[in-house]
């Protein structure tokens, strides 16, 4: 074991022309992660991405170019881009505790001082290195995982790789008396922990005490800090990658019709009035709570008024004047569902204004106590009048709550298709019933006129002149209040356009994630063919079944662009060439 130990195959794990420091030199061992430990590096985007996507995204296999933590473009990317971002040294994007630690260990004359990263060095050496040099941080060894190890290894997982690369610091390093590892993966500091364990154990057990002491291991978890690109440039790096991984399947056959091509589409979960946060704040006054019941009892809303519970056909985008139409209402009344559904009822001004929706009556569902179904609004019978002062006027802006997928190209898939995970749109009827209701359901209105007498259920198709509304929808939560938001840092899984669960990261917002190799079975977000039930729902969470980004997750908006495959679906062009990204508020 001592033979296989020296100064020479250490430096041979570093990417840096640099002497290393003698084993004499050397009493500290510190070690330092690169991302989310270091540097803030950014995650997709959960708010823009679905759940099942985002696991492809971070899956190595997903794409022929290695995906989100194999494609140095992405790093690239983080704020405004390189060229800009290097010269000011991506100020703002650094976890600056560790950068003072990263200093203290520089100046430190007997630690040698060592970034380790299990990002591949054929991609990221060159970056990562003009990314610390520009932070004017000095480094004896910047280690990057290599494809073979010095001594012809071959490794299974990025723990794998450093463990090999400690093992041979701490026993050609015989004469440090501590190891410092800083590490924001609890499953890495676990690891870690365990193998400096097991390393001790082993030098007690030796008879030749030559070999070296046993080390004091310290092993910190460093709470992760992070971040996502601007949602264009991150759509834009996605098309790109989806880009360059057709590219690679052609070049290998141009003669085959590659089943696994890739599209970038988007997701329509449903499309609405939608409401602008200054708004919803002002709806959420209207809510008097029973003194019993606390905030965090409940989940507060009030951000739209439904349209569909779907993507709207162009009929009916026609008759609500297009997506980033304004319609303006009014607060008539106010009611609440066996002490478990808040909603506001409103109405059209002027009250001739031409709308559109799905449901009895224009509601909106301002907030539901945990474990109610926003859907059952549309019960509410009893409407309770208010005072002018609680009559709030607001104005609506006609768009889509919409997230965007990587998919396989399906041939034959027309635009409409398109906008449903699968290519199949759900089949639907024009009704809407309420689960366990046997009475009369509430349908689509044109002709203004009432059913029979029946107070909640209309006759016709799809227009309405102020005769009918909708149930409201959608869910704005606090946005990721400290969850776990961390998603899987590439690893196995896939071929080439597979799926892929995993979680996803928001603003420094704190969590946990797995490594790049850490890619298993995981939740999925029920994409499948269209929507639950196929009828309106105002939750956003995974358990209603369709949003990546979980308890806090708001991602209603109106599209501001189109994008280079038209409004149902994206081309093999940039977000950025079609005029802007659909994006939430």
């Amino acid at each position: 074991m001592m033979g296989s130990h020296t100064i020479t195959t250490v430096k041979r794990w570093s990417c840096q022309d640099k002497q290393i420091p003698s084993v004499s030199q050397v009493k500290a061992l510190h070690i330092y992660d690169f991302d989310n430990t270091l540097f803030m590096s950014p995650l997709p985007n959960p708010k823009l991405w679905t759940g099942q996507t985002i696991g492809l995204l971070q899956t190595e296999d997903g794409f022929t170019n290695g995906g989100w933590w194999h494609d140095q473009h992405i790093l690239e990317a983080t704020g405004q881009g390189l060229e800009k971002e290097e010269p000011r040294a991506w100020e703002g994007w650094w976890n600056e505790h560790i950068v003072n630690l990263v200093e203290l260990s520089m100046r430190q004359k007997d630690a040698m001082t060592i970034l380790l990263t299990g990002r591949g060095e054929r991609n990221f050496a060159d970056l990562i290195k003009r990314m610390i040099a520009s932070k004017k941080l000095e480094f004896d060894m910047v280690c990057l995982k290599q494809q073979v190890g010095p001594k012809g290894q071959r490794f299974s997982s990025t723990m794998h790789y450093k463990q090999s690369l400690l093992e041979d610091l701490i026993y050609t390093y015989k004469e440090a008396e501590e190891i410092k590892v800083y590490e924001d993966r609890p499953k890495h500091v676990k690891g870690f922990r365990e193998f400096f364990e097991k390393a001790n154990r082993a030098l007690l057990s030796y008879s030749n005490p030559s070999i070296r002491k046993p080390i004091t291991a310290d092993v910190i978890q460093v709470a992760d800090m992070t971040t996502t690109l601007d949602p264009i440039s991150e759509a834009a790096e996605i098309q790109r990658m989806i880009n360059s991984h057709n590219l690679s399947l052609h070049s290998r056959d141009p003669n085959s019709n590659n089943s696994n091509r890739l599209q970038l589409k988007r997701t329509v979960f449903f499309t609405g009035y939608l409401i602008s946060p200054a708004d919803t704040a002002s709806l959420l006054s209207l809510i008097s709570l029973p003194q019993a019941m606390s905030d965090s009892d409940l989940k507060f809303l009030a951000n739209n008024i439904l349209i569909t519970p779907r993507p709207a056909p162009q009929s009916i985008l026609d008759k609500v004047g297009g997506i980033g139409a304004k319609q303006i209402w009014q607060v008539n009344g106010i009611a609440v569902y066996e002490n478990k559904i808040w909603a506001a009822r409103v109405t059209p001004i002027p009250p001739s204004a031409t709308y559109y929706t799905e449901n009895p009556q224009p509601i909106i569902v301002l907030a539901c106590r945990k474990g109610a179904k926003p859907i059952d609004a549309g019960r509410i019978q009893n409407w309770q009048p208010i005072s002018s002062d609680k009559q709030l006027v607001f104005e609506t802006t006609v768009g889509e709550k919409v997230q965007l997928r990587v998919e396989k190209e399906i041939a034959g898939e027309n635009e409409y298709e398109s906008l449903f995970a699968g290519g199949r749109p759900p089949p639907f009827s024009g009704k809407r019933k309420i689960a366990g209701d046997e009475g009369p359901p509430a349908y689509s209105n044109d002709e203004n006129r009432r059913s029979g007498g029946n107070q909640n259920g209309y006759r016709g198709g799809n227009q309405n002149r102020n005769r009918r509304g909708g149930d409201g929808g959608g869910h704005r939560n606090p946005p990721f209040q400290g969850r776990d938001r961390r998603g899987n840092r590439g690893g196995g899984g896939g071929n080439n356009g597979g799926g892929g669960g995993g979680g996803g990261g928001r603003n420094r917002a704190r969590g946990g994630y797995k490594s790049l190799d850490d890619v298993g079975n995981s939740p999925r977000y029920g994409q499948g063919n269209g929507y639950q039930n196929h009828q309106p729902n105002y939750d956003d969470s995974p358990s209603q079944g369709y949003a990546a980004g979980g308890d806090g997750y708001n991602a209603a908006f109106p599209t501001s662009g189109s994008g280079a495959g038209g409004r149902n679906g994206v081309g093999n062009g940039s977000w950025a060439d079609g005029g802007g990204l659909p994006y939430g508020h």
